[in-house]
């Protein structure tokens, strides 16, 4: 369990104040019906070490267990969609790896000895991916050379195979007509959709891991 105070000094540099579970449990409540759903998206922002983020993938993958235990296969790619529906930012390195390892481990313990080192290499792959060190607020990654936050979306094709896109943050902020164009007109203007920053391939889902970056 993650303590909501890690120091005072954290606290007053950054506002670190991490959401205990009973906060945490009572506000996915309210949308109780979307952590239940697999592929549903979620980006916490300001994720510190993943308190939210774990209980999401948790609820998943109860999804997950309850709908696919009788296929192996079935399990594995529906157990890395869960995972790949779940993105988060955080300002601090420690925070994000530790986040990071949070996520793997709520695999590894709903399914001890169950998956390959194959599928445990694609699921931190994407883990990289989707657990950002940056700043949600200047939309750039955290470091000597700060560049636009970049996320990948994953979708499952054709069975065993993953698509995978990646689009700048701040392009699906705009998409989601939080910022700048609207997603949706209501005097018949053209809708406005993001375009990727790249496409890739489709790859098996076991192979994420191999030639990509």
């Amino acid at each position: 369990m993650t303590e909501q105070i890690v120091s005072k000094k954290r606290v007053a540099d950054h506002g670190e104040v991490f959401t205990g579970q009973r906060e945490v449990n009572a506000m996915l409540d309210l949308v109780k019906h979307e952590t239940q759903r697999i592929d549903s998206r979620f980006l916490e922002p300001a994720c510190g070490t993943g308190n939210f983020l774990a209980e999401i993938l948790s609820r998943k993958l109860g999804i997950v267990e309850g709908r696919y235990r009788q296929s192996q296969i079935e399990l594995e790619r529906y157990t890395l969609l869960a995972v790949a529906s779940i993105y988060g930012i955080d300002l601090l390195l420690d925070n994000v790896i530790q986040c990071r390892h949070r996520l793997l481990e709520i695999v590894r313990t709903t399914f001890p000895g169950q998956f390959s080192e194959a599928l445990a290499a694609s699921i931190q792959f994407v883990l990289q991916r989707n657990i950002i060190h940056g700043d949600a607020l200047s939309l750039k990654t955290v470091g000597d050379h700060p560049h636009p936050i970049v996320f990948s979306e994953w979708s499952l094709v054709n069975g065993s195979m993953i698509k995978r896109r990646d689009f700048e943050f701040h392009e699906l902020l705009s998409f989601a007509g939080i910022k700048e164009k609207p997603l949706f007109s209501d005097l018949g203007e053209e809708a406005y959709f993001p375009e990727p920053v790249r496409d890739y391939p489709l790859t098996h889902y076991l192979k994420l891991a191999d030639g990509q970056e």
